[in-house]
């Protein structure tokens, strides 16, 4: 096998830019067919995209013995089901974060996966921007010295422009998304610390609705890992505009790091010398993912991201959010 042929179940709005072309641009890589409910819509994407299969049920997708492997992009309230169907029908997968409402949902893919021969990648991609592939590489020449604590702080209005849009607002439904923004947005904080500071012993933490609605609006965290360091984080989707701040700063005995989960500068400040690096991200900024979950299906590499780490950051939602 040279390439992996694709199939994708959920062609919507994440699907668009940010992943979806890159099934079809990298060498090793095939898209060949796309799956939406809605079968006018799933048209439309494959003919934009010059698919030439579209289907409004992924059994269609998952029963095609020329596919080797499926992007399950739906909400998370599908991804258990489809995910244990793919396994079944012997595809690898490649599944959106969060990996799915809950821990034990998660668990459960995880039982699945035990004796099958099909791989699973979850979709953390930040792993491989290039912003914190640095902020990895500069933790590992301790750049700071020895690291101490992190302190991350997720702040947006209401109408943050870094929640993707959709045709209906289902990141708000709990039963659909697993609780909130919350659920949208943090798996993108705790995968990147949990990739820099390994194991941890405990989280704890707390979440509520000021207005009363079923979604949380502010979570409050803690991770303590086991080599010490700590990790503290505010998420809230309520303050003004004005207020809003996208921050991580992991401080240490020599220095801090500064950055944004959703930017693309990287900060070191080192006993008073300010350090700034600067990068890019890829127009399809899952595509280097994408690109190392081909290799590892193909046997070339390693699993970018494998479903125990997935369920760790699932687990600490979980921990987080525990009050709701």
């Amino acid at each position: 096998m040279d390439k992996i042929i694709w199939g994708i179940i959920g062609c919507g709005d994440v699907a668009e830019v940010k992943s979806g072309p890159a099934f079809y641009k990298l060498e090793q890589s095939e898209l060949k067919s796309v799956m939406r409910r809605d079968l006018s819509k799933a048209e439309d994407f494959a003919k934009r995209h010059t698919i030439k299969h579209w289907y409004n049920n992924a059994s269609s997708i998952l029963e095609d013995p020329e596919i080797d492997a499926v992007y399950i992009a739906t909400p998370p309230a599908s991804h258990l089901q489809y995910t244990l169907d793919a396994i079944k029908a012997g595809k690898h997968v490649y599944l959106e974060k969060p990996m799915a409402l809950n821990a034990d949902e998660a668990e459960q893919i995880k039982t699945a996966l035990n004796g099958a021969k099909t791989k699973l990648t979850v979709a953390h991609y930040r792993r491989h921007l290039p912003a914190f592939m640095k902020v990895r590489e500069l933790l590992n020449n301790n750049e700071i010295g020895e690291v101490l604590f992190a302190d991350i702080q997720i702040l947006q209005a209401r109408k943050s422009h870094l929640i993707a849009k959709s045709d209906k607002p289902w990141r708000l439904n709990p039963k659909v998304s697993g609780g909130g923004l919350f659920h949208d947005l943090a798996p993108h904080q705790l995968d990147l610390m949990c990739l820099y500071f390994g194991e941890y012993n405990s989280a704890k933490g707390f979440s509520i609705s000021k207005n009363k609605k079923e979604a949380d609006e502010i979570v409050n965290g803690i991770i303590d890992f086991k080599n010490g360091i700590q990790c503290r984080g505010i998420w809230s989707f309520n303050v003004a505009e004005a207020d809003q701040k996208d921050e991580c700063v992991i401080y240490g005995t020599e220095g801090r790091i500064i950055f944004s989960f959703f930017g693309e500068v990287v900060t070191c400040i080192k006993k008073g010398e300010e350090h700034i690096y600067k990068f890019t991200n890829p127009k399809h900024v899952q595509q280097p993912m994408i690109s190392a979950v081909n290799n590892y299906f193909l046997g070339k590499g390693e699993n970018p991201c494998a479903a125990e780490d997935a369920l760790i950051v699932t687990k600490i939602m979980d921990a987080f959010t525990s009050n709701y």
